[in-house]
């Protein structure tokens, strides 16, 4: 395994922190060739390992971040995704806590992310853990959100601080108007409920420019 990172590039100097990074998981081949996620993440969760590989993908991300504490270029905030079954491990905070005390690394550097269908999936579950993270001093970020058919109705009783629209909705929304009215709703609903809204897979000019538009506040 390694970790990637992907720039979270604000729009107008707006988001908090503006040097902010999420990390990647990718999985190198005995040719030394990447492998996406999608070709083996599937596998894992078939067979229970997407606890273990989230604690790697953490315990690697502590020592990255605590490796660049004292470096001149300051990097804000790290997003690190978990997957669903992480969220109903009652000692993963426990886990994470023994890391923050092992690294010196403030919680605020640390953002973690979790699917909005995860959360969906198992209401109760994640809101102990959204509420347990950020106890800790750490942010949440909605992942994916609009993927799910229940999405608007349980936002209010998720409390992350960032909202991210899927990146299905984001890609094609310059040239399908309901793609753009559904960004367009998200990023109010967002705005209204006092979270940060970044928007996914932003690959041309126009997407951006209409982002911007519509008030979003983050591109990635």
């Amino acid at each position: 395994f390694c970790l990637y990172e992907q720039e979270i590039r604000p729009v107008n100097g707006v988001l908090k922190g503006n040097d902010r990074r999420e990390l990647l998981l990718r999985l190198r081949d005995e040719s030394g060739a990447l492998v996406p996620p999608g070709s083996f993440l599937p596998a894992a969760e078939r067979y229970g390992l997407m606890p273990l590989i989230d604690r790697w993908v953490v315990r690697r991300a502590f020592e990255i971040i605590a490796e660049r504490k004292h470096h001149p270029r300051k990097i804000a905030s790290y997003a690190i995704n978990l997957s669903g079954a992480t969220i109903g491990d009652s000692d993963f905070v426990d886990f994470v806590a023994a890391l923050f005390a092992q690294h010196d690394v403030p919680p605020a550097l640390v953002c973690f992310e979790i699917t909005e269908t995860a959360a969906i999936s198992n209401l109760s579950q994640a809101r102990a853990f959204i509420d347990a993270v950020k106890a800790r001093g750490c942010r949440m970020a909605l992942d994916d959100f609009g993927s799910g058919l229940s999405s608007f109705g349980y936002l209010r009783q998720l409390p992350a601080d960032i909202l991210k629209i899927d990146g299905t909705f984001v890609r094609d929304m310059d040239t399908d108007p309901v793609s753009h009215a559904t960004v367009r709703a998200i990023s109010e609903l967002g705005r209204e409920l006092q979270m940060e809204v970044v928007a996914e897979w932003v690959e041309t000019a126009e997407v951006a420019g209409a982002l911007t538009r519509l008030g979003v506040q983050g591109l990635q």
